[in-house]
């Protein structure tokens, strides 16, 4: 059933019965004023008028030229108030007409109050200013307001002002203003209408929750309906007709109203016993803006001449307007989505620029919704003009919709407005097509409001939604206030890193894929998630006190029985217990209270960061065994081998090993073997395992080359040892007992230190978690959000919802949401960058960044594993575990070679069977048997397997496995002395195949810590001389513990020479705008060294020295320092130049501060996070190795393509989450590059991790360095060049390494495998082991000669680049927000793109820029603006 609101003016029929509750009569006037030429003219009548006695309020229009005036008829008259406003100069006349009396509303009854939610206010300024501002408006009973709650309640008069206007005052004094409890427009509430109805208790009233429909109420009465129509003019637009209809439609015995703007015509349906034509066009009339004139069709003013009802329409108040209907005339309004805006200065410039434009009447841009909204003259410049303007600012704009003034803003109010009923509830009223029923046209049944039975009805549900797009903490509030401002949206969380939305919203009012649009509208992609339960609560509970299974099912049912837990499991043998629980419904801390009542204890139990899949201890353990046993067995082996390669004196004589224990075993070959069988056992056991493993996936790698080398040569000696004692020969066979140990060695070494490297990747993770709070302190706050109680809970058991305190220096244990109190928060652990973020009621705060200096109170959004800190974790996990790894040289040589060598050595075997059995003479001339019994057969074969195995001893030697360990040892030996740590072999290989190197900004590119750029001084250097402008502002600034103040103070320091500073006293900092204080005593400072100052100052100015001081009196200078909006509310005026010049900085990513001293703008400060010097060179090197170079950061895209001009990297992406950077990696991984990330931060550990090579700056956190596979101790950029030219050499040396061995392999194999026998060369067995030891050798010496690396020194850098680097511009750096691979870029080349290259200003081009202003003639005060200062030539300026 279509219910009507209740609206003031529903009552109008009944306010006769008012007559008794309130006596006193006012009365409505209208005067006609002529003369009024500006809002100063209408500010000076209101101001006198209003101060008469008698006069309620009045209301003065330029634009109508005339004044609506309440005023109290037995006390002053009309035309005494027109003498009085003649008195002040002007033509005044009463319209005839208007005039009408109503009950005096000053009856309390009648009175509203709105609540506001006031964010940015900073101290008690702002209160008093805002209380000032809104006690002056017409019809603003009183305002309170409390710094707080950041709230604002205002009682008010309904038909005077409204809570939007009320909104909007406060919004443009440059704060934000949100109605918290909207009250409908003029709406009644319970106890008025209970008055009213007790007044007069014959009139038939309805309750807002009652049933109001007209047309069947006077139905049952059996009235007639009679249809009028009016001729309307002065009607502009859309919003006028809304006007109309909506106010008019809501007059008693109106059944409805259609209104064409096209036919200036309204047709109305009503009841002439309840109202009368004349009323109707009285009415209308009277409706703001008040220049509706209606004309009657003729006959129909007299007819239904029921007076009571008229009389008293004619003395309904103006109903409520829609909001923006107050502006009139010609002006257009447009709607711009703007783009690419960063903070309050991107729109400070955007409102400064667009406001200077002709024609533009006022321009309002909202940082938070990317909008801006602009009333201008159609007849002097179009929306397109004006979306132009902002482009050329370098921001993205797009015009979303135009209409006159009053249709943006009053479609927005009154066709889609949030009107509470009386019963509180919601509801959404939508501008629909004219209803069948009669029903006023704006009323849509659909959506009407419910009754409270009604709604209750309903169960709110939940649902996901999955969001990309989403770059920074503004996205998610931007998500979150609009979304919240829709009806029957319920709550909205948005998690950042995660990219979901979780909202509980009344499926009768709005659909999921609704709520999808409405974030799609907003400009991010976003889709539902149809199956997704949420991430349901997990916790693994310790509990003592269980004795037997009764415990643990009187435990498990008390939990399956509590409301929110979907599984518990007890172990009674581990005393552990997993509960599975919907956080939404319970917490934690609820569940371990359920098992303390029961009468057990219950603790979380603590998960051990270090517990973890990827911390290699099992391996590195494994190789140091292997090493160490090889090592103990092996040293002996070579000891003998080099005894055995050193020539005797006497060939012919013995050595002493040699002599047989029984005959066919030499003592030699008996310490062989004993210590080969043990370095085989114990140091080969874990190759064997290896080599299994890659035989079963069947692939041969390095593993199995080295097990069948080892194997054969092991077999094949302890056999021919075995049959020459079983034939008792007279001399011992020459055995390859010294192959395992050398192998092992060597090989076990290099992977035990490969995986000790590798270990440290997962320290990254327990460092990671690390940075986490152990604890959280949980208040309990009471009435009045006054704390009653504070306790320390863990970690584990802080739930969703809970208000945790945070003090100064202090983490945030959890994300969420500032409920009290502001301060500063260090970040840089989530977005790298360096300057505090501000922090007030309503912003959000991360888990795991620092809070600076203020105590505040948040609630808690993200607890346990969705936390912004635990999704980094993840990420950084998910990107070790999915790294594809890198297969090694020696590895892909051995898949084809060992293939290759079994083939060879069964081929020899098969051969010389063959020839044995065809030819055995051969066979007998080069294998003399010793003993005459063995048949013929036998020897044939024996020789066949001789060869065959010296094929294999000979094809698998050392130096194949010797070629990668030693060159990588020695290499990332050799970086380390160069101040590059290498993690290993690995990203020694892949680092000379990067194709692109990805750099993160802040701390990589630039050094992380702002530094004073440029100081403008803004009056003459007579009046206050820079050095005292500096002794000053550097005491200021030495109490505040910003960055900003503190680069300041240090750059102050150093220009002046001295350590000490002056006194400072009464210092307030305000977060967000500035600091003010008092500053004495800086007279010491300025007579130290003055001379030296005053002569150099002489020198570069040309025009005399400057004054010195001769006050020796000290002083005490009022002091402020901070951005545009301090100094406004300190009441200084800001010039356009000055203004320009700071957007020009701005423009740069640089901040620029003002200072004034006493009252007066005297400087700017410049100060930047300074790009390093060796950034550009090494960047440009890259490019000349033909590699891609890309800066990824998550500050904004200004900064961004600021920092990008100067160091020559062409393509940018800024704002990106840490998530973002490894999906870009990963992006350029798939298509098949090579990726090296640079970075500093725990936000580019997980892009570290991913990447082919994670380079981390050895000044970084520890968790990126832990992440990275090379760190540079030096912070030095040209180390990223210099590992790539390293890994080049070394890779180059490996491959030479296999080179050599592979000649000793091509010339062995044949001349073993007996191919060379007709000419006589026969492989004699001691040529086998002086092969072998000759490869090895000569492998280990190539290796070594990588010691003589040296690396490229700057001036070698310096001089490639000679001439060729050049600065880029604007235009030529492409930039991407987020993950978009969209260009964002300024439409042309702006001034500012001419960014200097070294952002220092050349002495010679100032001089000469101040003599061409001085040659013009243009000489203001000496030229304010010629003191560009900048590090290098202070000294020479000055």
């Amino acid at each position: 059933m279509q219910q009507k609101q209740s609206f003031a003016f529903d009552n109008v029929g009944y306010e006769g019965g008012l007559d008794s509750v309130c006596p006193s009569q006012t009365t409505t006037g209208t005067i006609s004023i002529s003369g009024m030429t500006c809002q100063s003219c209408v500010k000076s009548i209101e101001g006198r008028i209003s101060s008469l006695k008698g006069i309620v309020s009045i209301k003065v229009s330029l634009e109508q030229g005339s004044a609506t005036v309440i005023y109290v008829p037995s006390v002053l008259s009309l035309p005494q108030v027109c003498r009085h406003i003649e008195d002040m100069g002007f033509e005044a006349s009463i319209t005839e007409g208007k005039a009408a009396s109503w009950p005096s509303r000053s009856s309390s009854a009648l009175e509203a109050t709105v609540k506001l939610r006031v964010e940015g206010m900073t101290c008690q300024s702002c209160v008093s200013s805002i209380e000032g501002r809104l006690g002056k408006l017409q019809g603003v009973v009183r305002a309170r307001v409390s710094l707080g709650t950041q709230e604002a309640v205002i009682t008010y008069q309904p038909y005077l002002i409204q809570p939007q206007d009320l909104r909007d005052h406060v919004n443009d004094m440059g704060f934000e203003a949100v109605i918290k409890n909207r009250v409908a427009p003029v709406s009644l509430g319970p106890i008025d209408i209970g008055r009213l109805q007790r007044t007069n208790p014959k009139t038939p009233l309805m309750s807002g929750t009652q049933n109001l429909n007209n047309s069947e109420t006077l139905g049952h009465q059996g009235s007639r309906v009679v249809t009028l129509q009016l001729r309307v003019d002065g009607m502009h637009c859309k919003s006028c007709v809304l006007n109309i209809e909506e106010n008019i439609g809501q007059l008693p015995g109106v059944q409805s109203i259609q209104v064409s703007l096209e036919n200036r015509i309204a047709q109305v349906q009503f009841d002439p016993s309840r109202v009368t034509p004349g009323a109707l066009q009285r009415a209308i009339e009277a409706l703001p803006p008040g220049n509706f004139q209606v004309s009657l069709p003729d006959g129909a003013a007299g007819s239904g001449t029921d007076n009571r009802p008229s009389t008293h329409l004619a003395s309904a108040p103006a109903p409520a307007p829609a909001q923006g209907t107050r502006m009139q005339g010609l002006c257009s309004t447009v709607v711009l989505a703007i783009g690419g805006m960063t903070c309050a200065s991107c729109v400070q410039s955007i409102e400064g620029l667009l406001s200077r434009r002709e024609g533009v009447r006022r321009v309002s841009v909202s940082l938070t919704e990317g909008t801006g909204v602009v009333l201008y003259d159609p007849s002097v410049i179009n929306p397109e003009g004006l979306r132009a303007a902002v482009e050329e600012m370098g921001f993205k704009a797009s015009v979303v919709s135009e209409n006159c003034y009053s249709n943006h803003v009053g479609n927005r109010s009154a066709g889609n407005s949030t009107v509470h009923t009386t019963a509180g509830g919601p509801v959404s009223v939508q501008g629909t097509a004219p209803h069948a029923g009669g029903l006023p046209k704006n009323h849509n049944p659909g959506s009407s409001s419910k009754s409270p039975q009604a709604s209750t009805a309903v169960a709110p549900q939940k649902c996901f939604l999955q969001i990309t797009g989403m770059t920074c903490a503004s996205c998610v509030s931007n998500i979150e206030r609009n979304l919240q401002k829709e009806a029957g949206i319920l709550s909205v969380l948005v998690a950042l890193m995660a990219g979901k939305a979780e909202v509980k919203y009344n499926p009768e009012v709005i659909q999921p894929l609704e709520i999808a649009q409405l974030i799609q509208d907003l400009g991010f992609e976003a889709s539902v998630m149809e199956n997704y339960t949420g991430s349901d609560g997990d916790l693994e509970l310790i509990i003592t006190g269980m004795t037997c299974a009764s415990c643990v099912h009187n435990i498990e049912s008390k939990l399956t029985r509590t409301n929110g837990i979907t599984y518990a499991s007890v172990a009674l043998a581990t005393s552990k217990a997993h509960v599975k629980f919907d956080p939404e419904m319970i917490g934690p801390r609820d569940i371990v209270k359920i098992i303390e009542e029961i009468g057990f204890h219950a603790s979380p139990a603590q998960r051990n960061p270090n517990v973890h899949h990827l911390d290699h201890k099992v391996e590195i353990k494994q190789w140091k065994k292997s090493f160490l046993c090889s090592l103990m067995f092996g040293i002996p082996v070579m000891g003998l081998m080099i005894y055995m390669l050193v020539p005797s004196n006497e060939p012919h004589e013995t050595m002493v090993l040699d002599h047989n224990i029984v005959p066919g075993l030499s003592i030699l070959n008996l310490i062989f073997f004993i210590l080969c069988t043990f370095v085989q056992l114990l140091g080969g056991w874990y190759f064997y395992i290896q080599a299994y493993r890659s035989l079963r996936h069947g692939a041969a790698n390095m593993d199995v080359l080295i097990v069948l080398a080892t194997s054969i040569a092991y077999t094949y000696s302890v056999i021919i040892l075995v049959v020459a004692v079983a034939e008792k020969a007279e001399r011992s066979p020459v055995t390859f007992f010294d192959t395992p140990p050398m192998l092992f060695v060597f090989i076990a070494l290099g992977r035990w230190l490969e995986h000790v490297a590798k270990s440290k990747t997962s320290e990254a993770l327990a460092k990671l978690m690390s940075l986490q709070a152990t604890e959280a302190t949980v208040v309990t706050l009471g009435e009045d959000n006054l704390i009653i109680r504070e306790e320390q809970v863990p970690m584990e058991l802080v739930q969703r919802g809970d208000v945790i305190k945070v003090v100064p220096g202090g983490k945030f244990p959890v994300d969420g949401k500032v409920l009290e109190g502001s301060t500063m928060a260090d970040e840089s652990l989530i977005t790298g960058e360096a300057m505090p973020v501000t922090k007030k009621p309503g912003s959000t705060v991360i888990a795991g960044s620092i809070n600076a200096h203020g105590s505040v109170l948040i609630n808690a959004t993200h607890v346990g594993n969705d936390t912004t800190l635990a999704q980094i974790v993840k990420l950084v996990e998910e990107a070790q575990m999915s790294k594809a790894p890198i297969q090694q040289l020696a590895d892909r040589f051995s898949g084809y070679f060992v293939p290759f060598i079994i083939i060879i050595s069964t081929l020899t075997l098969v051969v010389w069977i063959i020839i044995g059995f065809i030819d055995f003479g051969v066979v007998q001339k080069y294998f003399p048997t010793p003993n005459k019994h063995i048949s013929q057969t036998e020897v044939i074969i024996r020789f066949a397997f001789q060869t065959s195995i010296t094929v294999l001893c000979i094809a698998c030697p050392c130096s194949l496995g010797l070629a990668t360990p030693t060159a990588v040892m020695v290499g990332t030996g050799v970086a380390a002395q160069n101040g590059i740590l290498i993690k290993g072999g690995k990203p020694l290989e892949m680092a000379h195949k990067i194709k692109t190197v990805m750099f993160d900004k802040t701390g990589t590119i630039t050094h992380g810590v702002p530094k004073v750029m440029r100081v403008l001084l803004l009056v003459d250097v007579a009046t206050l001389p820079l050095r005292k402008v500096l002794a000053v502002v550097g005491t200021a600034e030495a109490s505040s513990e910003h960055p900003l103040g503190v680069a300041v103070t240090k750059y102050c320091k150093e220009e002046l020479g001295t350590e000490t500073l002056g006194y400072c006293t009464d210092f307030q900092a305000v977060p967000g705008c500035g600091i003010g204080c008092k500053v004495s005593n800086v007279e010491g400072i300025l007579a130290h060294g003055k001379r030296q100052w005053s002569t150099q100052a002489g020198i570069s100015n040309g025009v005399g020295g400057v004054p010195e001081e001769t006050d020796a009196t000290p002083q005490t200078f009022s002091v402020l320092i901070g951005n545009r909006e301090w100094m406004r509310r300190n009441g200084l005026t800001i010039s356009s130049d000055i203004s320009d010049t700071m957007t020009d900085h701005e423009m740069k990513g640089q901040t620029a501060i003002l200072v004034a001293i006493d009252g007066v703008l005297c400087g700017m400060i410049a100060i930047a996070d300074a790009v390093k010097q060796e950034a550009a060179l090494a960047v440009h090197t890259l490019k000349s190795m033909g590699v891609d170079v890309v800066l990824i950061t998550g500050d904004n895209r200004k900064t961004a393509r600021a920092i990008a001009t100067q160091v020559g990297i062409n393509k940018v992406f800024a704002e990106v989450l840490p998530s973002h950077k490894v999906a870009k990696v990963q992006e350029l991984q798939n298509e098949g590059k090579r990726v090296a990330m640079v970075g500093d931060g725990v936000n580019d550990s997980p892009a570290l991790a991913r990447a082919d090579v994670g380079i981390a700056i050895g000044t970084g956190t520890d968790v990126a360095i832990e992440a990275a596979d090379v760190v540079l101790i030096r912070n030095d950029l040209l180390d990223v060049v210099a590992s790539i030219h390293l890994s080049k050499r070394t890779v180059w040396r490996v491959r030479l390494n296999l080179v050599l061995a592979l000649i000793y392999n091509l010339i062995g194999i044949p001349i073993a495998a007996g191919v060379f026998m007709p000419i006589g060369i026969v492989l004699q067995p001691w040529m086998g082991s002086a092969a072998m030891a000759a490869s090895s050798v000569s492998v280990v010496l190539s290796s070594l000669q990588l010691k003589c690396y040296k690396k490229p020194d700057l001036e070698r850098y310096e001089a490639q680049a000679q001439g060729r680097m050049k600065p880029l511009t604007a235009s030529q750096v492409s930039v991407h927000v987020g993950m978009d691979d969209r260009r964002r870029d300024s439409p042309r080349a702006t001034p500012w793109d001419q960014v200097s290259y070294i952002s220092q200003v050349s002495l010679s081009s100032l001089k000469s820029d101040r003599l061409s202003r001085h040659s013009a003639g243009a000489d203001d005060n000496g030229d304010k603006w010629s003191l560009l200062l900048n590090d290098r030539d202070e000294e020479q300026c000055i």
